[in-house]
């Protein structure tokens, strides 16, 4: 991290060409997992920020606007929300938002790194607000993959926080056609499989249209959406998918009932806030109609 009089900074690399800088007030930890390096900094624009692998995960002040719009439109368009299933999220906060909602009698997340989990309790309560402790919740420490090839339950949402397939990622190996397979065995009639899915912004968007091509070959319905994150400096993505539901059609009464049975106010998504989340910009559609590489 470079220095200047006054901050230390973490710099966050896009790629070869392209960086973002953060000024860090403090650092509440800095070490490495068996699986990952982990930083917990506090910004002054941000707040609380938790970094991955030199990648920002989440922060303090606008990681609502990431975990609603991951959450939230899936949600909102399920009949039975009894039963949901995370993978990944160690920061809690996508725990916290699925059980807002009082439909919700069980809510199981799988995340393969406890040690990010437990410095997210110590250092990022907010995130997770109570959430581990809700009895509704099940944390599983182990792998994804596992679980998903050995469990035999299903589930009305199943959501993936897991970090980008990209080769040298922990989570390449939970995104080919085998894992769609299971995934979808794993969902209720009526379900959706909803995930985080890269950036979508016109310089960074081919990881995520790789991603939307690979699941088109599973599912009947395959919805892109995004929102710009501005802790991430990025228009960020997140795809829903289903056989039963196109989510991108949810009626907004059927959304304003929804929001309005969750426990707490949202902060970000709404009725409104879904019409914006899939008015994709033209050279995104674009780009999802284009044939190219898929994932095996």
């Amino acid at each position: 991290m470079p220095k200047t009089e006054q901050f230390q900074w973490y710099t966050e690399q896009f790629a070869p060409t392209e960086i973002h800088a953060h000024a860090v007030d403090e650092t509440y930890y800095a070490g490495r997992t068996p699986f990952q390096s982990v930083a917990v900094l506090r910004t002054p624009v941000f707040g609380k920020m938790l970094v991955l692998d030199g990648d920002t995960q989440s922060s303090q002040n606008d990681e609502k606007i990431y975990h609603e719009s991951l959450i939230h439109p899936a949600m909102a368009s399920v009949d039975d929300r009894t039963d949901v299933l995370i993978l990944g999220g160690g920061e809690g906060a996508t725990l916290r938002e699925v059980l807002r909602d009082p439909a919700v009698r069980r809510c199981t997340m799988v995340d393969i790194d406890g040690e990010v989990v437990e410095l997210a309790k110590r250092f990022l309560p907010e995130w997770s607000a109570g959430a581990f402790d809700d009895p509704r919740a099940r944390l599983i420490i182990g792998d994804a993959l596992r679980f998903i090839n050995e469990d035999g339950d299903r589930y009305g949402v199943v959501i993936s926080d897991l970090t980008e397939p990209l080769p040298d990622s922990p989570s390449f190996p939970l995104f080919n056609g085998d894992v769609f397979r299971d995934i979808k065995r794993r969902l209720a009639p009526g379900g959706v499989y909803v995930l985080q899915a890269s950036t979508a912004g016109f310089h960074n968007m081919a990881l995520h249209a790789k991603m939307a091509r690979s699941l088109r070959r599973h599912f009947r319905h395959v919805r892109s959406f995004y929102t710009h994150v501005p802790a991430f400096d990025n228009d960020w993505a997140f795809i829903a998918c289903s056989d039963d539901v196109d989510a991108a059609f949810t009626d907004p009464a059927r959304i304003d009932a929804y929001v309005g049975s969750l426990r707490g106010e949202n902060w970000f998504y709404d009725a409104e806030t879904h019409r914006r989340l899939f008015a994709l910009p033209r050279y995104l559609r674009a780009e999802l109609a284009k044939d190219g590489d898929v994932f095996a």
